[in-house]
């Protein structure tokens, strides 16, 4: 019996002594963290602690590593957590739900050391950490920290992407100075990831001149805010015009801050200030490329480059630069000029300008005036009548309706006028200096003037007359402009009358009287025409008969020679007969015997008729008159008319004619008288 007590008694002693090593032994594992927690036996918390040290009674600031351990029975509480994981890509913020009180103004707890990165909870106390979100994260890694005491809220790394910027917001530090936008710079802290340096280093409270450029950040996102925004491209073909919001006060009667050295093209805001950059419209500008400029410290605008393309100038008026020396009343009526032309630096019109190319031009220190210096064209006329005017060379730059005028006569006429004109390089700022642009010289100078020259000059002179005189009236506006652009150093080239409409029933009138005059010339031609083709027609027939009139000029030809040899012939027997002692009267006989033979001879040749012409035509030859005119048209069959009486006349005319037609016998040959 004895044996069996002492068997069992020894076994609940085994027992109880296995219940009290399990309450003893507590193993954490290698991922794992115990929480400690205090039941009996110690001292209460002081007043205003939540966590337990060493000795007090409540969940212990220190933790439990892994491992097995071994705790008195009944007197701890142990609860197994995971350990704090920060990824590659994350952060770790921190708030400690005990410690000090903050400092008066401060936000975040300061940094204290010792603690090993928040895994040594006691250590965090005794040195003096303080309750609230810490200025420290947790980096990437893992740790063993006691989230009774710290809870830690695990976020994302800030990255800023290639193209952007960050724009960031402290949210404790100092205050900023009175009058300044933005809080200063300071050092040491690496891009805004050490809060402790940037509070140490007296940063301020509120937007921050400083950027985080492209690139990946463990920052307190509690201690600093980011707003990633764009960084400022300016493409090709742009610049961009710059207006700082914060800096010196720009000084009175200057429109552009002065240009300052040093600040990277705006990227160094803190060299800007330093350097004495004014607050307001910058001289300095921004070439096409990528910059990273805070946009809470300077505003961009974009802007075109200026273009001057050929042809054209560009007159520069620039608002920065000394005060040009004010001319006198008469030095400025001297040069026909209301404002100033100057050399380069000083402010004004600039005397130079700039020619053909591509200008990164800051439109705020300085106005460019497009000045084209080819001839311009401005029409008054229907869209319709000068669609396809103009020379190469030319450019119209302004279309008004044709001008309406009264005549002196009281008739309305609408005329088209065309004024060319051309600014010369040189003078192109003297003529800004004098007009402002060409379009003011349009509107203001060359218009009223052109309307006016018409109107006066219509007014004095008959419609039809100021229409005839087309060329005389063009003149005289044209003296006028030429006169008149001079005075705004504008050379006119030319001043054209397209076209003058006059009303429809003086131009009926017009035309009745142009057709009836035309119609006259008409019928002066029509009878000169129809007497010259009565000349040809003569003509033609003359030739026709051509071969007639050779063969009668021989047949005459052999008549004579036949009449001189008879004559010869009949002398020599005279002669004879005169040496044989004939009387006078038979030389008188054989005279008269050979010619009558030589007259029968030329009978028989020619004819009756006609021989009795040839020795009229001859007769009055000789004796030197015309009594008919030169040319005699007739007509029958009879020995009067025809080819003989065309012959006969042109003998009495005293034309040369060598022998008369030869002529078929119109019967038999009548005998000798």
């Amino acid at each position: 019996m004895i044996p069996v007590l002492v068997v069992a008694g020894v076994a609940l002693f085994v027992f109880a002594i296995l219940v009290m090593a399990g309450d003893m032994l507590v193993n954490i594992g290698g991922q794992q963290v115990g929480i400690l927690e205090r039941r009996y036996f110690g001292r209460g918390l002081p007043e205003g602690r939540v966590v337990a040290m060493k000795g007090e009674v409540g969940v212990m600031a220190r933790v439990l590593p892994p491992g097995l351990h071994v705790l008195p029975p009944f007197l701890y509480k142990v609860r197994k957590q995971p350990m704090v994981i920060v990824a590659e890509d994350e952060v770790g913020i921190i708030e400690s739900i005990d410690g000090r009180a903050l400092d008066p103004g401060r936000i975040f707890a300061r940094r204290v050391t010792g603690h090993d990165t928040f895994q040594d909870g006691e250590k965090f106390l005794m040195n003096g950490g303080q309750k609230g979100t810490q200025i420290d994260i947790l980096p990437p890694g893992q740790f063993r920290i006691n989230t009774y005491l710290f809870r830690i809220r695990v976020e994302k790394a800030l990255i800023v992407p290639s193209g952007g910027v960050g724009v960031v917001t402290a949210r404790d530090g100092q205050p900023i100075e009175p009058g300044r936008l933005l809080a200063r710079h300071v050092d040491g802290h690496t891009s805004f990831q050490d809060g402790e340096a940037f509070l140490i280093s007296g940063g301020q409270r509120g937007p921050q001149i400083e950027l985080l450029l492209p690139g990946r950040y463990r920052l307190n996102k509690d201690m600093f805010s980011v707003d990633v925004q764009g960084a400022t491209i300016v493409q090709a073909n742009q610049v961009g015009l710059v207006t700082a919001k914060d800096g010196a006060p720009l000084p009175s009667g200057e429109l552009v801050a002065v240009n300052v050295q040093g600040h990277n093209d705006f990227q160094d805001a803190s060299a800007f200030l330093a350097s004495g950059g004014q607050r307001g419209p910058q001289y300095d500008l921004l070439k096409p490329g990528t910059y990273y400029i805070n946009p809470l410290m300077f505003d961009i605008k974009l802007d075109q480059v200026q273009v001057v393309q050929r042809g054209e100038v560009a007159v520069l008026v620039s608002n920065v630069g000394k005060e040009p020396e004010r001319p006198t009343t008469d030095e400025r009526l001297a040069h026909a000029q209301e404002r100033y032309v100057v050399p380069a630096g000083f402010r004004g019109i600039q005397a130079e300008v700039a020619g053909p190319g591509v200008y990164y031009l800051n439109r705020w220190a300085y106005i460019a005036y497009i000045i084209p210096t080819t001839n311009l064209t401005v029409d008054w006329a229907e869209e319709t009548i000068v669609s396809d005017v103009g020379q190469p060379g030319e450019q119209r730059v302004q279309l008004f309706n044709p001008l309406s005028v009264i005549s002196r006569d009281g008739f309305e006429m609408k005329v088209s006028v065309k004024v060319i004109m051309r600014v010369r390089p040189d003078q192109a700022p003297l003529m800004v200096a004098k007009i402002g642009s060409v379009q003011n010289l349009i509107d203001h100078v060359i218009h009223p003037m052109i309307d006016s020259s018409f109107r006066n000059q219509a007014s004095s002179t008959e419609a039809m007359a100021f229409m005839q005189d087309r060329a005389i009236e063009q003149e005289k506006a044209e003296d006028r402009a030429r006169e008149e652009l001079e005075k705004y150093h504008v050379e006119c080239v030319r001043v054209l009358i397209s076209q003058i409409i006059l009303p429809k029933e003086l131009m009926d009138i017009q035309t009745r009287r142009v057709i009836a005059a035309q119609q006259q010339a008409m019928f002066v031609e029509q009878q000169k025409a129809e007497r010259e083709r009565i000349g040809t027609e003569n003509t033609r027939a003359q030739a026709d008969q051509q071969i007639n009139l050779v063969t009668a000029q021989i047949g005459v030809q052999v008549a004579e020679q036949t009449k001189q040899k008879t004559i010869i012939e009949a002398e020599g027997r005279a002669r004879a007969v005169e040496l044989e002692g004939n009387a006078e009267g038979t030389k008188i006989r054989a005279v008269g015997e050979a010619t009558a033979e030589a007259y029968e001879k030329q009978q028989q040749a020619v004819g009756q008729q006609n021989l009795f012409g040839i020795e009229v035509a001859k007769a009055i030859s000789t004796a030197g008159l015309k009594i008919t005119p030169d040319i005699v048209v007739s007509g029958g069959a009879d020995g009067g008319g025809g080819i003989f009486g065309a012959f006969l006349a042109q003998m009495l005319a005293g034309n040369r004619v060598v022998a008369p037609p030869q002529l078929p016998p119109a019967g038999p040959t009548p005998p000798a008288a």
